[in-house]
């Protein structure tokens, strides 16, 4: 009877949970192909916009904003923020900037990307590129989630450019490995206008 006490009640006794390490994000990023949510941003001025996001790895996200005539767009190679106030587009290397961890396919996380929290369900990891500063930083936020690709959802992030302008995004209502539009991610060109030739 003794032993069998012993047995239930070994039984019963809840086992520790593995801890999450680097190698859990790049397993949920990889089991990640597309994703869509609504985010608020909040600037460094803290100025909050609200919008859509919409992602496919690799290389490819959009955020389109809710009130503010600004979309930023990556077709898979190139960043771009395309601003339709003042008919203006800048463009980026994808790689080179911040969001090159959560796009780049087969970016090595544990060489540039460690784990800076871990408090409950909550993982917080940095990725930054210590032979290019000028790429900024970026704090991924996760929290267990047995529904999400790799069992961790993203919550949102932290991107800090070079100059050390700090921009926070948070998700909600976020749906993962769905079918998105292939023209998400191309975008009307404002300069296009003013091109010889070109009208409306």
């Amino acid at each position: 009877m003794k032993l069998l006490a012993l047995a239930l009640l070994l039984a019963a006794t809840p086992l520790a949970a593995a801890p999450l390490t680097i190698d859990s994000v790049k397993a949920a990023l990889q089991a990640t192909t597309t994703m869509t949510a609504d985010f608020s941003q909040t600037a460094a001025n803290g100025t909050v916009a609200t919008g859509k996001l919409i992602l496919s790895r690799p290389g490819k996200i959009r955020f389109a904003y809710d009130k503010a005539p600004l979309l930023v767009v990556a077709d898979g190679k190139r960043l771009s923020v395309v601003d339709y106030e003042v008919n203006q587009v800048s463009q980026y290397p994808i790689k080179s900037t911040p969001l090159g961890v959560l796009l780049d396919g087969d970016a090595d996380l544990a060489r540039f990307a460690h784990v800076v929290g871990q408090q409950g369900n909550g993982l917080l990891v940095e990725a930054r590129d210590p032979k290019h500063p000028e790429y900024g930083a970026i704090t991924l936020n996760f929290a267990t989630d047995a529904a999400a690709p790799g069992g961790l959802a993203l919550l949102g992030w932290t991107a800090l450019d070079a100059q050390n302008n700090r921009t926070d995004i948070t998700l909600r209502g976020t749906k993962y490995n769905v079918a998105v539009p292939a023209a998400s991610f191309g975008f009307r060109d404002p300069r296009a206008k003013s091109l010889p030739g070109k009208t409306g």
